[in-house]
């Protein structure tokens, strides 16, 4: 990526990390690089097109977390190892999380094998079962949102509620298993 757009796109991810998804427009993001609005459009043809870089930043970093996650599979169960990895991603940024994660993925955007790579550490932990790493995922998902829309009430335990729904997933891996070798 050339210098100008790489300066645009840490701008567009200051401006999403400092005040959300509303504030990013084309004319925010020229101001804090310095330049005028119609002189993005030489390197990103629309808001779009930024948003998808920034649909890959958030899967790139998604990526190495589980990765390094993964490395760390031992004591405890990977579920929840990759879980709290995931949980920990959305909370340290959530603006991008959003863009990347509450949004329809622009996968022509990604560069080649980066979605799968996202998704191998949950689908060598669930053994390769799409059914149940789709399950996982969606769990995920929907703990993160409803912890960044203060959904849970005050006090409510989440660790324990993150621990729960791991264990009841590896429990189903766990049944899988035995269904298939009887």
């Amino acid at each position: 990526m050339a210098d100008r757009a790489q300066q645009i796109m840490a701008a567009a991810r200051e401006l999403l990390d400092a005040e959300g998804p509303d504030a990013l427009s084309m004319r925010r993001i020229a101001e804090r690089v310095g330049i005028r609005a119609p002189s993005l459009y030489k390197h990103f043809p629309d808001k779009a097109a930024v948003e998808a870089g920034l649909q890959v930043q958030g899967m790139t970093r998604l990526a190495e977390e589980l990765e390094a996650a993964e490395a760390e599979i031992g004591v405890e169960p990977p579920l929840f190892v990759l879980a709290r990895a995931y949980r920990r991603h959305a909370l340290a940024s959530p603006h991008l999380y959003r863009i990347t994660h509450g949004r329809p993925l622009v996968r022509a955007a990604l560069p080649e094998g980066l979605e799968d790579r996202a998704a191998t550490p949950l689908a060598n932990a669930v053994h390769g079962d799409l059914h149940v790493a789709r399950s996982v995922w969606a769990f995920a998902h929907g703990m993160v949102v409803l912890e960044l829309d203060g959904r849970f009430p005050p006090g409510a335990d989440l660790d324990a509620a993150w621990r729960t729904g791991c264990d009841a997933f590896a429990q189903a891996i766990r049944d899988r298993t035995r269904e298939d070798i009887a």
